[in-house]
């Protein structure tokens, strides 16, 4: 007996062991925050809303833990937050502040990472309420140095922090927050406000929401997953040719607001609805066509609409068949008809924090797959709504001459403004190509002046856009677009650098108009640097070497290898792309100024030693932003640069001297690979050097002499004077010729 008594004790300490991580507070995952609160005796979890863990001396809460991905989660230059630890004390303090997660490219196998960790860490001691201002720019507040060469990711870190650390203090009252309201009023749902409206209008306003799914959508949702076993099932990937397939076009409004309300449903049945609603209630008519009913198995399921839901701070709200009211003929003009329609009432007590109308809430549709007698697998799709501020107590238009503070600005415009005088600089570079290339055929008509404008340019482009605004572009931008595409566009990613974003629309109409040949040959900053080195090394009368025709056109595929390779990896993951995309010597050579260790600053200075040999050898050979740039432009509108029918057929001088050995030797230029130099162009109106322009040019000058005098010999008769004057012009026509 007392061997099976010790066996339970040993299971049940065992048991007690293995259980002990379930009933640890945050401090167990992150010991480090006992130095942060060294009087603290035990830490809680995360929870409430945002999600944070108390901080306990005995009973008295001193503070306050959060990750800031699940209470501010700012999308930085990659496109995805960077997550921070944050704790704060009840005082409003900082107490710590450490980075969980970050992918910015930059910091990936650039900059040390270590230096966002100092940046991130001066933020200890700052109050909540401070504004923190980065970098040296004017302005009131605290300034915290930027990180160098990462001053966006500074801002977003910024951001973060600050915004993470507001929310947090504002929810436990620790600081005075957002109550929604305005001038001591809460702010409601105007119940004595009402103007005639139609269908157009409310979905123009935003009164009315919209979600659409479509066969393929549905279908492209299960991908992977396992098949349903009925037959006919709509979530299944469709047939060809029905993908574009209707799966349920729903629409949803509240229609609490009378504008909303009496317009929708009729003035009879609107007042019939008010009197289901209690204090602070809600109703939200919903509305569909397609092959997927919202309403689902509600009636069969205790209750419960299991299809759809609205949430609201993060908490869910269900609708019970208690809470379904019918919905009748509409008498709104231009309402269309559907197959399906109801009205749910949200109580204002159904989330735990209470439901507010006023303020943003999301509608959830849940689409389910049978995929056994029992067992389904379900995807969810979203879309968010907020009630027109015209039909609440506090309408946007109220505000316009209050003195309410404006509304804080996005990040991405305060970047923006802070930069005026950088982007107006660009802008105006920008503008001297756009004259450069829209006077091409005048300019080259003046070799040397162009060649003073294309260098100088060259320079430009070199210190400015490259050494100083760090605007060099990268095929990871071209992976960052593909991937935000396919998981989320968002403006504000691409925006948060003002510079690579001008230059990058820029860039993309240029490639619809002319080709890849304007950045390569002009924007690149890496690629100036390689062209001015060559210039240099040319003055110097450092000899040139050049591949056979043959293996230069065959080493032109190598750069759309490396595109593919990189390609494929960013398919699977961007973060590997990214490291693997260092066979971009730009980082080093422009973004750090060769601050980094010997084997990168070693690659890319090897790469700009070839091209005083070899002209652009990176660009022709190896740039993957080149290649990926030859595909985006392939099928351009225009073509600028002229050839004439002798081009090749004999005359090989411009494909002699292009100095990318772009143009064949039948006299064609290969835009995949020019980079749009113009020095064909200056050879094509020079009539000193084109044999089509030189053989114009002797014509000319063959007509335009006067014909020699007749020479007259004195004694010699008529006759013979005659004969003598011929054989005199002939043999000077002769010398002539």
């Amino acid at each position: 007996m007392s061997f099976r008594l010790s066996l339970r004790t040993l299971l049940l300490a065992l048991l007690m062991l293995v259980a002990l991580p379930a009933f640890a507070g945050i401090d167990a995952k992150y010991p480090e925050l006992h130095q942060a609160f060294p009087e603290a005796t035990r830490f809680g979890d995360l929870d409430g809303t945002p999600p944070a863990a108390a901080v306990y001396q005995g009973d008295k809460v001193v503070g306050y833990v959060f990750e800031t991905v699940m209470v501010a989660p700012v999308p930085a230059y990659s496109g995805k937050p960077i997550n921070i630890l944050v704790s704060i004390g009840t005082d409003g303090a900082i107490r710590s502040a450490r980075v969980l997660h970050q992918e910015e490219p930059i910091l990936l196998v650039g900059i040390p990472v270590q230096k966002l960790y100092d940046f991130v860490a001066r933020y200890i001691g700052h109050h909540v309420t401070d504004e923190i201002v980065v970098g040296n720019g004017g302005g009131s507040g605290t300034h915290i140095d930027a990180i160098s060469s990462a001053t966006v990711t500074a801002m977003v870190a910024n951001e973060t922090i600050m915004n993470a650390a507001l929310r947090v203090a504002a929810s436990r009252h620790i600081i005075a927050g957002d109550s929604g309201t305005e001038a001591g009023k809460a702010v409601t749902v105007r119940r004595d406000y009402y103007q005639k409206a139609d269908w157009a209008t409310l979905v123009g306003n935003g009164a009315i929401g919209h979600l659409h799914l479509t066969r393929g959508q549905v279908g492209d949702a299960f991908k992977g997953q396992p098949e349903s076993g009925l037959v006919d099932d709509p979530t299944a990937p469709p047939t060809a040719g029905h993908a574009g397939d209707n799966f349920i076009d729903l629409w949803f409004a509240d229609v609490t607001p009378p504008t909303v309300g009496r317009n929708l449903l009729g003035e009879a049945a609107y007042a019939d609805l008010m009197k289901h609603l209690g204090e602070g209630d809600s109703a939200v008519a919903v509305m569909a066509n397609g092959i997927y009913s919202f309403k689902g198995l509600g009636y069969v399921r205790g209750g419960i609409f299991d299809r759809v839901h609205v949430i609201q701070h993060g908490k869910l709200v269900l609708f019970h068949d208690t809470d379904l009211v019918q919905m009748g003929d509409s008498p709104l003009a231009g309402k269309p008809d559907f197959a399906e329609q109801a009205i749910f009432i949200v109580h204002h007590a159904a989330a735990a924090s209470g439901f507010d109308a006023v303020k943003p809430w999301t509608l959830q549709l849940m689409v389910n797959r049978q995929v056994g007698p029992v067992q389904s697998i379900y995807h969810t799709f979203t879309t968010d709504y907020r009630m027109p501020a015209a039909y609440t107590t506090a309408p946007q238009s109220a505000a316009a001459g209050s003195n309410a503070p404006a509304a804080p600005k996005a990040l991405w415009e305060q970047i923006w403004q802070g930069r005026k005088l950088d982007i107006i600089l660009l802008l105006a570079g920008l503008g001297v190509l756009t004259l450069i290339l829209a006077f091409q055929d005048w300019l080259v008509q003046y070799p040397h002046l162009l060649e003073r404008i294309r260098t100088g340019y060259l320079v430009y482009t070199l210190v400015y856009i490259g050494w100083y605004s760090l605007a060099q572009l990268s095929v990871v931008n071209i992976f960052t677009f593909i991937h935000s595409v396919l998981n989320g566009f968002r403006w504000s990613t691409f925006l948060m650098d003002p510079l690579v974003f001008i230059l990058w629309v820029f860039v993309a109409g240029t490639l619809l108009l002319l080709g890849r040949g304007i950045y390569c040959g002009w924007l690149c900053p890496f690629g100036a640097l390689q062209v001015l080195v060559n210039k240099i090394a040319r003055r110097f009368k450092v000899p040139q070497f050049e591949f056979p025709q043959y293996v230069h056109e065959r080493l032109w595929a190598i750069k759309y290898i490396i595109l593919l390779m990189l390609f494929g990896l960013s398919l699977q993951s961007v973060a590997a792309a990214e490291h693997y995309a260092e066979v971009e010597p730009f980082k080093t050579a422009i973004n750090l100024h060769f601050a980094r260790s010997w084997g990168y600053v070693l690659y890319a200075v090897a790469l700009i030693a070839v091209s005083a040999f070899n002209n652009k050898f990176y660009c022709r050979y190896v740039c993957p932003l080149g290649a990926g740039l030859a595909v985006s432009g392939r099928f351009h509108l225009f073509e600028w640069l002229r050839r004439r029918k002798e081009c090749g057929r004999p005359c090989q001088i411009c494909a002699n001297e292009c100095e990318v050995r772009a143009i064949n030797q039948i006299g064609q230029i290969n835009f995949n690979e020019c980079h749009y130099c113009l020095d064909c162009q200056v050879t094509y109106a020079n009539d000193q050097k084109c044999p089509p322009l030189v053989e114009r040019r002797k014509k000319r000058e063959r007509a335009a002499r006067p014909l020699p005098t007749p020479v007259v010999l004195a004694g010699m008769p008529s006759g013979e004077t005659s004969a003598a004057t011929t054989t005199a012009t002939t043999t000077a026509t002769l010398s002539e010729g």
